[in-house]
């Protein structure tokens, strides 16, 4: 296929800013979906997708466009608009997720290709995760457009927004396109420009010619690995951009990072679905079914190339480190199994995220997991749950620490469990994040109590907009996960947005807090916390665990210790059922010392049951401990 006559781009955007609304439109216009099988948010597959209105998997389309407009005049634009009027265009578009969480993802789907559509909300204007991407774009070297969307919404400040793009981007105002993804309006012209303004692929010219030929003679290949997924009969399914050479079906092909040999068992388009073809070329985005069914194997940003005589590697690999980590176990102890096996499943298409095997004397046996953020965490146990019907616990999220002893031993801390004691320790760094926060102006001094109170260095706050401010801080990882993204959409009323991006190890002031239930240490409740907030912590989880932790037949103590001390401290009453029977008769009249030698003795029996007794936790109540806000 000519390359002049192919388009590779991706939508930018911040959540609910209109992606995949617009995707829609440009489906139905090229006639890419026929109107009979046509649902919203096409491209948004999974049902959690579609439920909180984010992408979380990539999905690649191509469509064919015919643009009506006639060819530009010379000088008009610097790149090649073909033949023109009445030729058929390829568009390759990747709907690619804009959470922080998957920023290496995005990054990789972004060398994919040459150019990205930068998506505002007419409604809402430029936010936080708009900055984010929109740097990520422009590192990658790519051409932008900028759209404004939902130009049809009566709340649209059309003006207003554009010059809002127009100064973050330092263009004219008049080149920002404006559509509808609702009505359709614009988008065909969105199409038009999309082959005006972003430039075909092009071939490698590092390359030089002579390693170029494989040991057949033939051009080798060289493709870049954005996406992959799993199938239970195929194996794992990669999708792949073309830069060098073509692919097709029966090639003897290398992941160049694993090291893994493997035949391609069928390569295609996607237009949306799965569409087998008898080869891809250079320039195009399509999939190969690779037949592995081993986890660990493909990889975001991998290359693969023919086996014999293989093209180098294509720059930028990064293997994802996860960043949170939660133990997560199954309710029911007989579902273990069934966890290991669905785990081992997530782990064929998702690279991301690690586990391994870890047992629990309150919970039995389970899983530390790893991931790259809360948003990660969230879906990766949502999915567990829906496809494989698991009902699961999952212990407070937390961070790696790394932690010096005063024996200069350095430990790498995954587990608030097993945080050494205050006294064993010399020095301990915590990650810390960059972030950006976006917010009316009239919240700002509101802000700044709520900033502090979560450990942020405020560097810079400026105006951004139309009455809004932007503010640039540093802050923990773990102040981040302290429910920091809800309280600050509580006090701005919702209006706040926030993006970030993880930063190096710095000096942390923290202890670790354990939860004692009846003089026994819960490790699924122990946390690593500051240092200025461990009393308030303490007190906060003591009181939490005694309203929902049900009583027992003896009298018990929950304790908060931190600094090798108790710092907080509860008494959960026993059940009063102080029987007086004495084998079947009820001890009625006569002598009071009858009762009171009963009740002695019951006294003593239930001081002995105390001494050995160990308290009953049931699910519930690990369940309740996790969440916020009960």
């Amino acid at each position: 296929m000519d390359l002049q006559y192919i388009r590779n781009f991706s939508i930018i955007a911040h959540i609910d800013h209109g992606k995949s609304t617009l995707a829609d439109r440009m489906l139905e216009i090229t006639h890419t979906i026929e109107a009979r099988k046509m649902r919203d948010q096409f491209l948004d597959n999974m049902e959690l997708e579609r439920e909180r209105g984010i992408t979380i998997k990539m999905q690649p389309v191509r469509m064919e466009f015919t643009p009506n407009s006639p060819k530009p005049s010379l000088g008009e634009v610097s790149l090649s608009w073909a033949s023109g009027e009445g030729e058929t265009f390829i568009l390759n578009l990747i709907d690619t997720p804009g959470h922080i969480d998957f920023s290496y993802e995005v990054s990789r789907a972004l060398k994919a290709v040459e150019g990205s559509i930068l998506l505002v909300d007419a409604t809402q204007g430029v936010q936080a995760q708009t900055l984010t991407t929109l740097e990520m774009a422009r590192e990658s070297g790519l051409v932008l457009i900028p759209v404004l969307s939902k130009i049809d919404s009566p709340l649209a400040r059309v003006d207003e927004i554009k010059m809002e793009v127009a100064v973050l981007l330092d263009i004219n105002p008049d080149t920002i396109l404006e559509v509808s993804g609702k009505t359709g309006e614009g988008v065909e012209n969105l199409l038009e420009e999309i082959i005006k303004k972003i430039p075909p692929p092009s071939l490698d010219e590092k390359l030089i010619p002579d390693t170029l030929q494989n040991v057949r003679g033939e051009e080798s290949c060289r493709a870049l690995v954005f996406d992959f997924k799993y199938d239970s009969h195929r194996g794992v399914i990669v999708y792949v951009r073309l830069f060098n050479g073509s692919i097709k079906k029966g090639d003897n092909l290398l992941f160049s990072v694993s090291g893994e040999r493997f035949i391609a068992l069928e390569v295609g388009i996607f237009s949306p679905e799965e569409n087998p073809k008898s080869s891809i070329g250079i320039g195009e985005i399509g999939y190969i079914i690779t037949g592995i069914k081993k986890p660990g194997i493909a990889s975001v940003g991998d290359t693969i190339t023919f086996n014999k005589k293989p093209l180098p590697a294509l720059p930028g690999y990064m293997n994802p480190k996860p960043v949170v980590w939660a133990s997560v176990y199954p309710e029911d102890a007989d579902d273990f199994p069934n966890l290991k096996l669905a785990l081992s499943r997530l782990k064929l298409s998702d690279s991301a995220f690690s586990y391994e095997e870890e047992s629990s004397g309150t919970l039995g046996k389970g899983f530390r997991c790893g991931f790259l953020g809360m948003l990660h965490l969230e879906i990766i146990t949502e999915r567990l749950k829906r496809e494989f019907n698991l009902n699961l616990v999952v212990t407070m999220p937390s961070i790696t620490y790394k932690v010096i002893l005063r024996n200069n031993k350095e430990l790498m801390i995954y587990s608030p469990h097993f945080f050494p004691d205050d006294s064993q320790i010399i020095k301990v760094y915590e990650p810390w994040v960059s972030v950006k926060v976006i917010t009316p102006q009239m919240y700002t001094s509101v802000l700044m109590p709520f900033l502090f109170d979560h450990e942020a260095e405020v560097h810079m706050t400026d105006s951004f907009g139309d009455n809004r401010s932007v503010i640039n801080l540093d802050m923990p990882l773990r102040e981040l996960m302290r429910n920091f993204f809800d309280d600050l959409k509580s006090i701005t009323s919702g209006y706040a947005s926030i993006s970030y991006e993880i930063g190096k190890y710095r000096d942390a002031d923290v202890v670790r807090l354990d939860i004692l239930v009846a003089d026994e240490s819960m490790p699924a409740f122990c946390r690593v916390v500051s240092r200025r907030r461990v009393e308030e912590e303490a007190h906060n989880q003591v009181e939490k665990l005694k309203k929902i932790i049900p009583r027992q037949q003896f009298p018990f103590k929950i304790q908060g210790k931190a600094l090798g001390r108790i710092i907080a401290s509860e008494s959960v009453s026993a059940f009063r059922k102080d029987v007086l029977m004495h084998g079947s008769k009820v001890v009625g009249g006569g002598d009071v010392s009858r009762k009171k030698k009963l009740l002695e003795k019951q006294k003593r029996g239930k001081a002995r049951m105390k001494e050995n007794a160990k308290v009953n936790i049931t699910q519930d109540v690990f369940l309740k401990m996790m969440r916020r806000g009960e």
